[in-house]
């Protein structure tokens, strides 16, 4: 696809990532005292976006009253040579926070810190992300995928005892056993399986009512990426595929994906869900997919604006895949 680094979170930000910055403690304690550096502060995985559209993110300079209440502070890379980190908020307690929201689909609720400007919010990442630019929905996507990684893998792997951070965030190391431990990001197929002129759609039990999308699984050990989509679609849906092709990726931190988005040809058309794995599958035309997308239709609400599935959704209703 031509324009498949267009994808939300898909590459075309241009953060300078430095890495070669990250283990040199003399000039990170340099760049953290820098007044041209900015900070991201993220709470719970929210990470704080500005002004009343919500467009932009609230990069705060290093000396901020309000990063007192941070933790982990992450180097994240550059921008023209400008460092931009983020900070962990894990001493900020806001209060009246819905917990059953929390642990919801998706949780609109935004908080405001008593140090910042009432237009300066944690917001979920999920519903701002496609009016933020390629750049900051880079930069946000790195932090949450990161704060999410040293949350889910505090113990060492290797012996169960605690680890440490370490190399400005891009490494936990064991103090017990001396292992060392990176970032990890789990690959999921993500299938845009078509037969003719019809696009082959599933829900999972507790999503938003009359929301569908693509399927999607991980890619087992051992397994090519081609193989996946066969076998995910056959699992789910009964539904056997033959040509695989590449189409498209995205960083999904929610918590840690990367989305192999695919164009699977189905050799079948006789739906058999596994109702572990789906609550209902069908096949949608392509003129049904227009108003799918316009908003318009019945009974079929599609994926998320911003998320891989919406965008090979699009591409295949333009037919523009190639």
């Amino acid at each position: 696809m031509q324009a498949a680094e267009t994808v939300t979170f898909g590459g075309l930000g241009g953060l300078d990532r430095a890495a070669w910055l990250r283990g040199d403690e003399t000039r990170q304690r340099i760049l953290r005292t820098s007044p041209t550096s900015r900070v991201l502060p993220v709470w719970r995985g929210r990470p704080l976006i500005a002004g009343e559209s919500r467009d932009d993110l609230g990069l705060l300079p290093v000396d901020h009253p309000a990063l007192r209440d941070a933790g982990l502070w992450l180097f994240l890379g550059q921008i023209d040579e400008r460092a931009i980190f983020a900070a962990e908020m894990s001493g900020f307690q806001p209060t009246g926070v819905d917990a059953a929201a929390e642990v919801a689909f998706f949780d609109p609720g935004e908080q405001s810190h008593p140090d910042l400007p009432g237009d300066l919010r944690f917001t979920e990442l999920r519903g701002v992300m496609t009016g933020l630019s390629p750049l900051e929905a880079e930069i946000a996507a790195t932090a949450r995928g990161l704060f999410e990684w040293h949350r889910s893998h505090a113990f060492c792997a290797r012996c169960g005892q605690p680890s440490e951070p370490a190399v400005s965030g891009w490494q936990r190391n064991c103090t017990a056993c001396g292992s060392s431990h990176f970032p990890r990001t789990d690959p999921v197929a993500i299938m845009l399986v078509t037969r003719g002129d019809h696009l082959l759609l599933g829900r999972s039990r507790g999503w938003p009512p009359g929301m569908y999308s693509l399927l999607a699984g991980f890619i087992e050990p051992g397994e090519t990426l081609e193989a996946a989509v066969r076998r995910e679609v056959f699992e789910e849906a009964g539904i056997r595929v033959g040509r695989v092709s590449y189409l498209a990726s995205q960083p999904w931190p929610f918590p840690a994906s990367l989305m192999l988005g695919c164009h699977g040809e189905a050799l079948s058309e006789e739906i058999d869900i596994d109702p572990e794995e789906l609550e209902h599958a069908l096949w949608i035309s392509r003129e049904e997919m227009v108003e799918v997308l316009a908003g318009r239709h019945a009974v079929v609400k599609g994926a998320r604006r911003g998320a891989i599935a919406h965008f090979l959704m699009q591409a295949w209703v333009a037919d523009s895949l190639d």
